[in-house]
């Protein structure tokens, strides 16, 4: 079995549990409303804005082994260039205050997985962070484009609120192909039980953030 599908598999239980998020679920029955989709916009403003960051960081820190995986980290950078910024678009295409969401501070769910990925690249191995990018990207294909769908048609929200989880959906199956062939070039078995075991602790991480957007409930309690 190759890497990749020794993590697909390894992951498959953690990968249900996220998508088993109430929020996941009603998005993609077209059952929320404009405030939790703004809500779901604003968390991953807040860590998409990491995401160069955090590539950078991580090339810089891969050993000289990983040279060639050192290229295909430029290449991921040169790819998710101010994808932060189309997210902010998204937001005041929905009526949200974009400017108020890019100076906001962010849920303490969302500060977590980034604080983890940077320790781990920092004080762990760098190539962990490989494990959130099969997380995110691995979601990303899964149920972006068929989420953007249904929020569109129940909240009748025009095409520009969606470029994100439009994009996503086509551009991370690339991506997704990409990193494949990526790990499945990884030999060694630290650095593969390394990535396996981000790869979950991403998928616990990330879920926390989808478990943490507000329901209706608390959003119409909100504004009694």
């Amino acid at each position: 079995m190759s890497f990749f599908n020794q993590l697909q598999t390894s992951t498959e239980q953690d990968r249900q549990i996220l998508f088993a998020a109430p929020v996941i679920q009603f998005a993609l029955k077209g059952d929320i409303i404009k405030e939790q989709y703004v809500a779901f916009l604003t968390q991953a403003f807040h860590h998409v804005k990491h995401t160069v960051p955090l590539l950078m960081a991580c090339g810089s820190r891969l050993p000289a082994k990983y040279d060639w995986l050192r290229t295909a980290v430029a290449e991921y950078i040169e790819e998710e260039l101010g994808h932060e910024e189309w997210i902010l678009s998204d937001i005041a295409a929905c009526g949200g205050n974009a400017e108020e969401v890019r100076h906001s501070v962010p849920h303490h769910s969302t500060e977590m997985m980034i604080a983890y990925a940077y320790h781990q690249i920092d004080r762990g191995n760098p190539i962990g962070f490989f494990g959130m990018v099969h997380v995110l990207e691995g979601t990303s294909i899964s149920i972006a484009t068929n989420a953007a769908e249904s929020i569109k048609q129940s909240l009748d929200l025009p095409p520009t609120a969606f470029s994100y989880l439009n994009s996503h959906g086509s551009l991370d199956l690339e991506h997704v192909k990409f990193f494949e062939s990526l790990v499945n070039q990884v030999t060694n078995d630290e650095d593969k039980a390394c990535i396996l075991h981000c790869a979950k602790a991403f998928y616990k991480l990330y879920g926390d953030i989808f478990r943490a957007l507000p329901s209706k409930d608390d959003i119409f309690n909100e504004k009694k």
